[in-house]
Parts: C-alpha cells; sequence; structure tokens
C-alpha cells in the first residue's frame, strides 16, 4: 500500500465531541485534510511541541523521547495504519544500530512524538481516500484553533496590562496549562511587536 506524508496544520477545539480537540493533518503537496478527535491531555501535548515550550518537569512525551535518545533509539516515522469505527491506529517506526522495529501506538500519541523528534508523518492512502476531506470541508473544524483565542478570551487577554499578562502566563505555566500559556504568550508578543 502506498503511503502519503501528512504534515499537522492545525489543532482546534472540535466542534463534533464536547470537550476534545481535533488535530488536522494535512496532505504534503495536496489538498486533502485528514481530521482526527485527540483528548486534552494530548492536544497539549502537541500544542506544547509545535510552539517549541518547555515546561519545567517533562511531560510524558517528552519523558518518552529523552528514554528513547538515552539508549540510542530514533523514532524514523510514524504512520496511520488503520480505520476502524472510526478509531485510527498508528506505528512507530523506531530505529536502533542493530534494528527497526515498529511498535502500535494510539494515533493522538505517534503525533505528539512525531512532533518532538522531528519525524515524518504517514497515513496510507486507502485511509485518506476513505477519511480524508478536502481542505475547503474542514474549515468549520478549523475555525477556532487553540493557538487563536475565541473573541472573548482575546477581550479578556486584551484587558490586562503587560505585568498582569507576565503574572498569568507564570501562574499558568505553573499550573502545567500550555494551551492557555499559548494564548497568553501571543498577546505578549503582539504588545512587544515593533510598530509599522
Amino acid at each position: 500500500m502506498q503511503k502519503i506524508e501528512l504534515e499537522i496544520v492545525a489543532l482546534s477545539h472540535s466542534i463534533t465531541q464536547s470537550n476534545s480537540y481535533a488535530v488536522i493533518l494535512g496532505e504534503v503537496g495536496g489538498s486533502r485534510r485528514l481530521p482526527i478527535v485527540i483528548g486534552g491531555f494530548e492536544a497539549q501535548a502537541i500544542a506544547v511541541a509545535l510552539e517549541n515550550m518547555h515546561p519545567s518537569r517533562p511531560l510524558t512525551h517528552d519523558l518518552m523521547k529523552n528514554f528513547m535518545t538515552s539508549f540510542d533509539i530514533a523514532l524514523q516515522e510514524v504512520y496511520i495504519c488503520d480505520l476502524q469505527e472510526g478509531i485510527f491506529y498508528s506505528k512507530l517506526v523506531c530505529f536502533t544500530a542493530n534494528d527497526t522495529i515498529e511498535i502500535d501506538s494510539r494515533t493522538s500519541d505517534a503525533l505528539a512524538l512525531a512532533v518532538r523528534f522531528g519525524c515524518p508523518i504517514y497515513v496510507y492512502e486507502n485511509i485518506l481516500d476513505q477519511a480524508g476531506v478536502a481542505s475547503e470541508q474542514i474549515q468549520g473544524e478549523a475555525a477556532q484553533p487553540i493557538e487563536t483565542s475565541t473573541t472573548k478570551k482575546e477581550n479578556d487577554l486584551a484587558s490586562l496590562t503587560l505585568s498582569e499578562l507576565n503574572d498569568l502566563l507564570n501562574e499558568v505555566l505553573e499550573q502545567e496549562d500550555y494551551i492557555k500559556a499559548i494564548d497568553i504568550r501571543d498577546e505578549i508578543a503582539k504588545r512587544n511587536a515593533p510598530k509599522k
């Protein structure tokens, strides 16, 4: 079966399931998108890596990467290998000096590790044909990306002083709420950007 390379194009609140998120994978060099519903913790793990944030303590996926790196195990690629009853199944392709092995993984965990290792993400073409959609069809899912707050949240942050924003950022980082930290960091960066 042919594998198609994907990249993470968006991380958003899911409109189909409450208290869930959707990671939107886009076909490299193509227009199809593959939306996958994931949990909040997994969304946070992906967002932290995408935003190059460094928590004070390693998250589970950071620990896994540190463990693999310590034992000279490289993550060569991840691929989505199956879709059954709406659930995606993935494999990690790990490489050592002596062997290459495939390990079963939840897709959300595989994606969180792929971002940390900077390795490619693939899907079998038949799965993309079955569950993929044209990029125009997915606008509803991607309309509320995690890194872009809702208008109310933006207004709340906009009403705070820069000092209050920095205090709030430190507070949410201590609580390990990295998704909220991204919003605050973006507001601080917007204020510190040179005026044109």
